[in-house]
């Protein structure tokens, strides 16, 4: 199902990607409605699946969560059971935040984040490197986040 947006639309999510606590009053004077018509727009963004929910964005550092951390692993198949398998066992790892299957040389991409080194170690040798099908491992350690933008890029996503 394709969903038209309208200028309105599109003013309605960069706000929410921006700020996804704002009230309704206050994101109905930002892109020039009314309260109940605002309202009734981000229902059925909601409805028709745009919006698929709300989330805070926690400071992994206050939180005492030192190391990001980037997983490349490589599977001896790749057959689409043993994808699936993997990633049913990548829900199960909590340290693992995001992950991605990827074309080229690796099969998946996996963010972790981890309280300190001595723990992603542990996650990677016990966990990720025994796993059924993982072939290879390569790991690279964050040193800092230059940008940190979830979402779309909504001037680009109007073409």
């Amino acid at each position: 199902m394709s969903v038209r947006l309208d200028a309105i639309d599109w003013r309605i999510l960069k706000e929410l990607q921006a700020d996804g606590r704002i009230t309704n009053v206050a994101l109905a004077a930002r892109v020039g409605l009314s309260p109940p018509p605002c309202l009734r727009r981000v229902r059925a963004l909601e409805d028709a699946g745009l919006i698929a929910g709300y989330a805070a964005l926690v400071d992994e550092k206050a939180l005492g969560f030192e190391l990001t951390a980037f997983a490349m692993v490589g599977l001896h198949n790749q057959a689409e059971p043993e994808l699936r398998a993997f990633e049913n066992r990548i829900l199960g790892w909590p340290l693992v935040r995001e992950a991605y299957m990827m074309s080229g040389e690796i099969d998946y991409v996996l963010k972790c984040v981890a309280r300190d080194l001595p723990a992603f170690q542990e996650f990677v040798l016990d966990e990720l490197t025994a796993a059924p099908n993982v072939a290879s491992v390569k790991t690279s350690l964050a040193i800092r986040r230059a940008k940190r933008e979830p979402g779309v890029p909504v001037m680009e996503a109007r073409r």
